[in-house]
């Protein structure tokens, strides 16, 4: 069975703000040093870059996933795991943090990574409700 692979829908490059382009690709450029972290290593590094951080809230994370994606092909496209971890450092820029987790389907097997607030997973596919939570940040 073959995954249909689709970019998401970015923003117009004047529609985010320049400094919030530059906050944003260095966001992502530590997403895809991070990357390559165990698991319980970058949940730990994300807890501790979480810490004195107040919750973010909905529109928050959406703006942060937009401009993460406004600023990346990789992170619009298959980069689940950079697109989240980019977001979730993103707003910790502001002094915000929304959740991030990880998590698993079985029927068919899929991974995926994603920020959510207050349990609703943000800008994502409602698939993604079916996924059982393995790893998350609070």
């Amino acid at each position: 069975m073959s995954l249909p692979v689709t970019l998401e829908p970015r923003a117009a490059r004047d529609a985010v703000p320049r400094t919030r382009r530059f906050a944003a690709r260095a966001a992502v450029a530590a997403a895809f040093q991070l990357r390559r972290c165990r698991p319980q290593r970058l949940r730990g590094l994300l807890e501790l870059v979480s810490r004195g951080a107040r919750p973010a809230t909905s529109a928050e994370a959406m703006e942060a996933r937009e401009a993460v994606v406004a600023v990346s092909v990789h992170c619009a496209g298959q980069g689940c795991l950079e697109r989240s971890i980019a977001t979730f450092l993103l707003c910790r820029l502001s002094g915000r943090v929304p959740e991030w987790r990880t998590g698993v389907r079985l029927e068919p097997f899929r991974a995926h990574a994603w920020v959510a607030v207050g349990g609703v997973p943000v800008g994502e596919h409602e698939e993604v409700a079916t996924y059982a939570v393995t790893m998350g940040v609070r």
